[in-house]
């Protein structure tokens, strides 16, 4: 393949590169965002180098899933495809092993994956340079650049100069990891559905993409807590009306006689108690969307006058004789299979029509396996977080019995079992199969007793037999040694050890019964000491 130009492919002078550093140093040293630091040193490169993108991707502490926090050069969607495993395509390979790598041609390496899709690879002349961001030998993420095609010894002296940047970069990277899985972020609804690396739900996503930007009906369907309001307010974020209202009306859970007020609202004295005038959820959502949730519930007296609005976009308030018209984005929910009731009569053909103009179908959490780790981990921070605990993990034998439950209450379900998990949690902020409903557990011993020769789906690198074991042991040590106050004797008996057990227990795991004891105990247990 021929080169490029060689003013494209001349490396930068010395005087370009010291400038560059000392930009970098500079923007490291100002206070402020990590992200907003990173993405300001990859803009500063890309003014310096030929570069066309570039990223910092780093290792979530939760999950250990490598992804792009920080970026140029890339649209946000193209960013947020950008997630891989350890030793999965170049970047993965680099965090790996420690060791960078230079791609002088993309086009002609299996291990790049262009995961973000970002290249056209039958038509861009591209070299990939990706380099390791280490904290005293071990890696926590990767600084990488696409930069126009060049010969291999301008590309190797760029490689020395990203190795310096990624040094630079080290402190900021490690920490920007505590951040990676911060739900309570800014981050759109739409980038909390990208946290998935699951087939059926990228399909989702691509849906959601290509409605998003359109004024059309979206009907979203699937079993209740598989997250349709989620859904609907990541079409909402991602639309043109963003900066409108987004209204959410659950059909479900009002009376018939109060449901047509909520949607089309009323006139002062329209009913007995309507002592004044109320909007409704249609004319709130004027220039934004309305999110009609449980459709499937409504009455046909409703369906019929949703149906008019749906048909004219207009309509009057209850007791009122002034036609509103309302510009809305109807997204609407339902758990009903809508087409078995319009065969049985119970809902009407014509507005089903209307709302299924573009259904999405929003997959079951047993569906969608490879997410319930990345989830659990992500909602045993946020309620560790909200419990003053910042480090919460999930023990193996826990990551097994959820991976093994069908969860029939979807995604709502998970949630909240990881929020009773972190409340039982002991001290040593680990969750155990203690701590998991007793659902859990049933459904656990039924999968170990029906598959005993495939009694763990974890993969067979996560840990050995020995080492799955001693954590459970050293966890439920500490758990008995807290709640007796440090006292031994109680914590054995609890266990069913002998003291000399739990002693020889304690001293493997290099415990002291001391560091459990309440101020004030230990106070008294010294004076009798003395």
């Amino acid at each position: 393949m021929t080169h490029p130009p060689s003013s494209m492919a001349s490396a930068v002078s010395d005087a370009a590169k010291l400038r560059l550093l000392r930009d970098i140093a500079e923007i490291m040293r100002s206070p402020g965002k990590v992200r907003d630091a990173l993405e300001n040193v990859l803009e500063r490169l890309r003014r310096t180098l030929p570069v066309v993108r570039g990223s910092v991707t780093l290792i979530s502490p939760a999950t250990g899933e490598i992804r792009i926090e920080a970026s140029c050069g890339l649209k946000e969607t193209e960013r947020l495809r950008g997630r891989y495993a350890r030793g999965e395509g170049v970047t993965g390979r680099v965090i790996q092993t420690g060791q960078a790598m230079c791609v002088a041609d993309v086009s002609g390496e299996p291990l790049f994956l262009n995961r973000t899709g970002s290249r056209d690879l039958q038509h861009e002349a591209i070299s990939f340079l990706c380099v390791p961001i280490q904290i005293d030998g071990q890696s926590v993420g990767a600084l990488s650049v696409d930069r126009r095609m060049a010969p291999q010894p301008v590309l190797l002296e760029e490689m020395d100069l990203l190795h310096i940047i990624a040094t630079l970069l080290g402190h900021a990277a490690f920490e920007g990891q505590r951040f990676m899985d911060d739900t309570n972020s800014s981050a759109s609804p739409l980038a909390e559905m990208f946290h998935t690396s699951s087939p059926v739900m990228r399909h989702v996503l691509e849906q959601i993409e290509h409605v998003a930007h359109a004024g059309t009906t979206v009907f979203l369907q699937g079993e209740s807590g598989t997250g349709k309001e989620v859904a609907a307010r990541a079409i909402h974020a991602a639309s043109p009306r963003a900066s409108g209202p987004f209204i959410s009306l659950n059909c479900a859970a009002l009376p018939e006689n109060l449901i047509e007020s909520e949607m089309f609202g009323h006139e002062r004295g329209a009913y007995t108690g309507a002592s004044s005038l109320r909007k409704g959820r249609f004319e709130l959502a004027d220039g934004g969307t309305l999110f009609l949730d449980e459709v499937g519930e409504l009455s046909l007296p409703v369906q019929a006058k949703l149906l008019r609005v749906l048909q004219e976009r207009c309509f009057e308030r209850l007791g009122g004789t002034h036609t509103l018209h309302v510009d809305v984005r109807i997204i609407a929910a339902t758990n009903r299979d809508l087409e078995s009731m319009v065969e049985a009569g119970t809902y009407r053909r014509d507005l089903f029509y209307r709302l299924n103009v573009f259904p999405i179908r929003l997959p079951a959490l047993r569906e969608r396996k490879d997410d319930i780790l990345p989830l659990a981990s992500r909602f045993g921070l946020r309620f560790g977080r909200a419990n003053g605990r910042e480090d919460v993990r999930l023990s193996l034998a826990v990551m097994d019995m959820l991976q093994r439950y069908d969860w029939p209450g979807n995604v709502r379900e998970l949630e909240n079992v990881m929020e009773r998990a972190v409340l039982l949690m002991g001290r040593e902020d680990i969750i155990l199969p203690q701590h998991l409903p007793l659902s859990l557990h049933g459904e656990y011993r039924a999968a170990q007793a029906d598959a005993p020769e495939h009694c763990c789906i974890l993969p067979a690198h996560a840990a050995t037999l020995p080492q799955r074991v001693a954590e459970l042991e050293r966890s439920c040590i500490v758990e008995a040694l807290t709640a007796s106050g440090g006292h031994m004797g109680k914590a054995a008996k609890a266990l069913g050890l002998t003291e000399r057990i739990m002693g020889l227990r304690m001293r493997k795991y290099h415990l002291r019964y001391q560091s459990f004891r309440m101020p004030a105990a230990a106070e008294e247990s010294d004076k009798a000491d003395a």
